[in-house]
This record gives structure tokens, sequence and C-alpha cells, in this order.
């Protein structure tokens, strides 16, 4: 079982009147095995002891080249958030409320596990969703951004003061023990492991080889949370606007402004992104910085989408012949997968124009 599905394409209008958006993938979730708490439940030889299977089964002893050897040089030697991080001793089959809570309560949110179960707990599968994780944080204000699924990632994470949450498969390929725990520390100076919070161990040491071997074969799922604003360095542009999109649909656009907004200054040249601004200031009232980003994303991408909705926000100001123009330039395009709404764009102008009665210039001619 790996953390991620195949990505499909989920084309939607977002917000505003007939603001059209290209079609995203969205990453999908998948949920903890009926084992997921299994382990963190059970006394310390046993944990250790499926640890050891673990290790065995992929021989991560003799991988090469060594890990440490592969780390960025400019990382820390080691970090240690243990201050920052609270502990919440897990119940049955509730490591990832527990996980969840723990993250949460670094970047101040006051939650505990219990609190959070209802929302990312599954009776039936006795675990939880990556999916309802991610979602559960944005509801709490803050954005969740799945990390690349690489071991630098997530320690510069740490590096950065934010604590992680990592899934883990703690039993062996073919009988897997699903498992969410959070990265807490690191040490590259010594013996060279990282420090989780896991189940009812506060501190649990592992070597980094072992670390990763339990992390990869669980599909290299990791995630942070952060204020809208800001966004971890080690965060990649397509996870970034899965988060800021998937921070939207909950937290609504005043908010996720802020995140886009911060998210187009670290990748100006991401088209769904930069939509995803306009789509924001737009449905904020901020129509000035919605024409501006819809715009320049029209111009730098040659986008349908994004001079549809800047045809729309210039309507939306009156500006009857600037959006004549930008409808003129989505049909140019003649995007077969937005055909439809340029189509729309341009029946809504000319109308506009006709009832001021200019709709019989040269350049007017009637949409069909």
């Amino acid at each position: 079982m790996t953390a991620d599905a195949p990505p499909r394409a989920d084309r939607r209008r977002l917000l505003g009147r007939g603001l059209a958006t290209a079609a995203w993938p969205l990453s999908a979730a998948v949920p903890g095995g009926s084992a997921l708490a299994r382990w963190a439940l059970s006394p310390a030889p046993r944990a250790l002891a499926a640890l050891a299977a673990a290790a065995a089964a992929a021989g991560c002893a003799s991988r090469g080249p060594g890990l440490l050897e592969a780390l960025p040089g400019e990382l820390p030697g080691a970090v240690d958030l243990e201050e920052r991080v609270p502990h919440f001793p897990q119940t049955a089959y509730q490591c990832g409320p527990a996980a969840l809570a723990t993250v949460l309560g670094a970047a101040g949110v006051d939650t505990t596990p219990q609190a959070l179960a209802p929302q990312v707990y599954l009776p039936a599968r006795e675990g939880s969703l990556q999916l309802e994780l991610l979602a559960a944080a944005r509801r709490q204000g803050l954005v969740a951004t799945r990390l690349p699924p690489r071991v630098p990632a997530l320690l510069a994470a740490l590096a950065e003061g934010r604590p992680v949450v990592v899934l883990q498969n703690l039993g062996l390929d073919l009988a897997p023990v699903w498992h969410y725990a959070v990265l807490v520390a690191y040490d590259l100076q010594g013996a060279g492991e990282v420090v989780l919070r896991s189940g009812l161990v506060r501190r649990l040491p592992l070597v980094l080889p072992l670390f990763e071997n339990t992390w990869v074969r669980a599909g290299s799922w990791a995630m942070v949370v952060t204020p809208p604003g800001t966004w971890p360095s080690g965060a990649e542009e397509p996870a970034a606007l899965e988060a800021a999109v998937g921070f939207e649909r909950v937290a609504g656009p005043a908010l996720a402004l802020r995140a886009y907004a911060a998210a187009v200054q670290r990748w100006p040249d991401s088209l769904g992104l930069r939509v995803g601004l306009g789509n924001a200031a737009f449905a904020s009232g901020q129509k000035a910085l919605a024409a501006d980003a819809f715009q320049t994303a029209a111009q730098r991408h040659r986008s349908a989408p994004a001079w549809i909705n800047l045809g729309h926000t210039l309507l939306d100001a009156g500006l009857v012949d600037a959006a004549w123009r930008v409808a003129l330039e989505a049909e140019y395009l003649n995007d077969p997968a937005f055909r439809a709404e340029t189509t729309a764009l341009l029946r809504e102008v000319y109308g506009r124009r006709l009832a001021r009665g200019d709709a019989g210039t040269k350049d007017s001619s009637a949409p069909r």
C-alpha cells in the first residue's frame, strides 16, 4: 500500500461569479489498516521486535551510499524540539488523533486527541485517513502541507522548528502495521538518529536508516502545519497548491489569500497558485489584486481560465471594453476544455455592450 493514489483531475469553479479554474490534480489519501495502532499499545520488547523485523526484511543496514553522507551539509548537526512539542500517549487505534494533536499543540492550538478523534478517526477502519489529518489541521486555521518523499526535507522542517507527522510501516510488506508518529529531533553528529513521539513513548530514538525504511515502506508520507503565509522550506509547488486549495475550502478565501500570496512569492511561475490567488482575492473583495493576478497568469501562461477570470473581474468593476478585449483573448486561444466558459463570457460582455448601445462597432460581432 502506498501513501498516495494516482492523482485525478478535478476541475471546479472555486470562487466568484463564473470564475473558472484549470484542472489541478489532487492526491488521494489511504487509510491506516486495521492494525494501525497495534504497535503503539504493545510492550516495549514487542515494539522493538517489530522494528527489528522491519529492518531485517529490507536489509537496511547494508544500504549504500550511506544516508548520512547523502544529507545536505547546510543542515544543523542536531535539532531537538523536546521543549516545544507536547506528548499525547495514544489510546487504542488512536495514533492519528494523537499525532495530529501533537503538531497542532506545537503550533499553539489548544486541543487533544479526544477532541480531534471525531474528525479523523474512522471506527470501521480502526484508523485515520491521511486526507482527514490534513483537513482537520486546516480546520484549525493552519496550512497542512505534504513534504517531499525525502529524508532531508523532514530534517529541514525540524531545523525550522516544525515537528513532522510521518506514516510508518512497523510490520512487514506482506503483513503491514501502519502507524502515525511525530518527528521531534535528529542528531547527525553522534548516533545518526531521529527521535519520535510514538504511541506511549515520549522519546523513541531510531537510527536514520531504520527510520527511513519504516517510512519508505509506508509510502514516504509526511506533513507539517504552518500559519497561513508561511511555507516550509522543503515544500514543493504541487504540494503547496494542493495545500492552499484545501486550506481555502475549509478556512475561506480571506485566510487563504495570505497562503496564496506567500506561495506566489516563492513560486512566481506557478499558474495554479497565481489563479488561486486571483480567486481568493476576488472572493475577498480585493478586485484590483484579483485582476493583477489573473492578468499575470494569462500573459505568462496563455491560460484560458486566467483570461476568463480576468474578464469576469473586469466586468464586475464595470470595465466593459477591457473585459471585451480579454474575452476575445480567451476566444483566440480556443481551448476546448473551456469553450463553454469562454462563450458564456463573450455573451455576457456582448450583452453589456448592447445594453449601452455600442455593440454595433466593428470589433463587436455577436458570439455564436
